[in-house]
């Protein structure tokens, strides 16, 4: 009976021992993973948090639910969530600098478009100002809101160079874009055909 118990014992110590390993090789394996995610991140936090803001959330939250699952000893969910944030924290650098090229792209498109548009537009509240037939629709004082508006839009065109100046591309990109609209409006009340 004696030596039935020891087996038994032993059975046991053996399968506590080799669980405690398991979850240690797991942990490790956790760890790692968490290592690399946190250092991928850290590396592209600067142009993610400017680029892909909701992207670099997703993959600090990955982290975070990886270490709550740890916490909690639910070490899958922890390996799982901790391999995600690793995925997610390997394609910030990417999606940052491919986001940062479509912004430069589009910025340079503005900046031969946009001024010559505004000009465009100058000219005719120029001409419509010096006595020239005002397009149906158009009266004084609308002529007078869109003279207010043009101010307006030359204004925020400054304000968006600026913000480029600054190394603000997301804003001067999302002023620029704002701005066309506006600029289109414009230039369609007036009468100018794109």
């Amino acid at each position: 009976m004696r030596r039935k118990t020891h087996w038994f014992v032993f059975g046991v110590l053996s399968v506590a021992l080799l669980l405690a390993a398991c979850h240690g090789a797991q942990k490790a394996a956790i760890d790692a993973a968490l290592n690399a995610a946190q250092t991928a991140i850290t590396a592209a936090q600067g142009e993610a948090a400017k680029y892909v803001p909701d992207q670099l959330k997703a993959a600090q939250d990955a982290i975070q639910t990886a270490k709550d699952a740890l916490a909690k000893g639910d070490y899958q969910a922890a390996l799982s969530a901790a391999q995600d944030a690793a995925s997610k924290a390997k394609d910030l650098a990417a999606a940052a600098a491919a986001k940062k090229d479509e912004l430069t792209k589009n910025w340079a498109s503005d900046c031969e478009s946009f001024p010559k548009s505004l000009d465009e537009v100058k000219k005719k509240l120029d001409a419509y100002s010096h006595g020239a037939k005002l397009p149906a629709g158009v009266d004084k004082a609308k002529l007078a809101d869109a003279k207010v508006q043009y101010g307006q839009l030359k204004q925020g065109w400054s304000d968006a160079i600026a913000s480029f100046q600054q190394g603000n591309l997301a804003d001067a990109a999302k002023k620029a874009s704002e701005l066309k609209e506006g600029l289109a409006k414009l230039a369609e009340l007036l009468g100018i055909k794109s």
